[in-house]
């Protein structure tokens, strides 16, 4: 079984599943997130949606890049959660089952290619307290320990 953050389904309401992968970042006592400022402002993990006939290892070091700039290796799955919400984006009621890895980030090569995202270091408590959703909080939560 895995696991439900957040707001359960809506009684009646379709979900289309999204998958993503979505990576934990720790290097010298802090973690690399991405900042989103649309649909709303919020720190994320990096990561996103893996596209068709993509392995969610390419869709994480694909999503990683555009939304740090970071080229990240040595990932390492560390489970999985799902999540219901609304994806103003793509006006999208998803079902998103998030697999979260732990890598290391190795470089970056420029600034993130994704419109609207920032990279960010913060410390690890920090980032558990300020991340938008409260499956990602919990991974960096589970990881400190």
């Amino acid at each position: 079984m895995i696991a439900r953050y957040g707001e359960p389904p809506e009684a009646g309401r379709r979900y289309t599943q999204r998958t993503g992968a979505y990576a934990v970042l720790p290097r010298d006592g802090a973690l690399l997130v991405t900042h989103q400022d649309e649909p709303w402002p919020e720190f994320q993990l990096p990561g996103g949606g893996i596209d068709p006939g993509e392995s969610p290892l390419a869709a994480l070091h694909r999503e990683v890049f555009e939304e740090t700039g970071w080229r990240i290796a040595r990932p390492r799955r560390l489970g999985a959660f799902r999540r219901f919400t609304f994806m103003p984006e793509y006006d999208l009621w998803a079902e998103k089952l998030c697999i979260i890895y732990v890598a290391h980030p190795v470089r970056p090569l420029g600034p993130p290619s994704e419109d609207g995202h920032s990279a960010h270091w913060m410390a690890p408590d920090l980032a558990a307290d300020l991340l938008g959703n409260p499956g990602d909080r919990a991974f960096v939560r589970d990881l400190l320990r």
